[in-house]
């Protein structure tokens, strides 16, 4: 809406401008100060135009950046999950993997603090991962 709104006011001060360019040989007076103060008018609202854009744009890469964040976090989660699976011993237990902002969380429960370790590991060594939440439980009776 605002671009919408800076366009009207960039089309009026064309408009304006080139009236005013028309009326280029009269006599300096009232017509030349009213010229200077849409000339400045037209580049104050260049200015604005411009820092709106900047805004725009800054405000695009900030949720490419989170959209990027999260589209990693999934691909933690494939790789840490895939890396479980691959584990003889750990592909039949009931481990779940959470991913938020590069810390891994594993839940769920195995039969063994070994499992458990080895389960830790597994997840500390998938790329991207900055930490590793531990939070297995272990089955009693095994």
């Amino acid at each position: 809406m605002k671009t919408l709104a800076n366009l009207k006011l960039i089309g009026i001060s064309t408009l304006l401008v080139a009236g005013l360019a028309a009326c280029d040989n009269t006599p300096p007076g009232p017509a030349e100060s009213a010229g200077k103060k849409i000339d400045q008018s037209v580049e104050n609202a260049g200015q604005k135009m411009g820092e709106a854009s900047d805004k725009v744009a800054t405000s695009m890469a900030e949720q490419s950046n989170k959209a990027g964040a999260v589209i990693d976090d999934a691909e933690i989660t494939t790789k840490v999950k895939a890396a479980i699976f691959a584990e003889p011993g750990l592909k039949t237990l009931q481990i779940g993997v959470d991913t938020v902002k590069a810390v891994v969380t594993l839940s769920g429960s195995v039969d063994s603090q070994q499992n458990s370790d080895r389960a830790s590991a597994l997840a500390g060594a998938v790329s991207g991962v900055d930490r590793v939440e531990n939070r297995l439980a272990i089955k009693a009776g095994n």
